[in-house]
């Protein structure tokens, strides 16, 4: 069930994306590129996995979440200005520190995406946990 749960949060978060792109129009900056290629393939390879359970997808998905992970709280370090935007690596294009939506005055893309990743892991490492080795 925790794999299922994680495919689930994998295709709501890739949907929004999809939606913020392509419905809203909103360009993505290389940093939620990057957190893309972290999470999309996590639709396809979760549910591979899932039926018959195989336990090494947890460590193929742990390696795609944690990745993507560092990319998420770097952006939102970032945005926070806790990193200076110097060493930013969005050069052309879209900012990576631009916040373009903004609900309730905290919660930005950004931010949803580091929420997903930060879930993902949490479920995936108590997946491993509680598969047989």
């Amino acid at each position: 069930m925790l794999v299922f749960a994680c495919w689930v949060i994998a295709s709501l978060s890739t949907l929004g994306a999809l939606f913020f792109s392509e419905i809203m129009q909103l360009p993505p900056c290389v940093l939620c590129w990057y957190q893309r290629i972290f999470i999309f393939p996590l639709v396809l390879i979760l549910p591979l996995g899932l039926f018959p359970f195989d336990g090494k997808v947890v460590r193929y998905a742990l390696a795609l979440t944690l990745t993507g992970w560092l990319v998420s709280l770097w952006q939102v370090l970032l945005i926070a200005g806790w990193i200076p935007e110097g060493i930013q690596p969005c050069t052309q294009g879209v900012p990576c520190s631009e916040v373009q939506i903004q609900w309730l005055g905290f919660v930005d893309i950004p931010l949803l995406s580091f929420i997903a990743f930060s879930t993902l892991n949490a479920l995936l490492i108590a997946a491993r946990i509680r598969s047989p080795r």
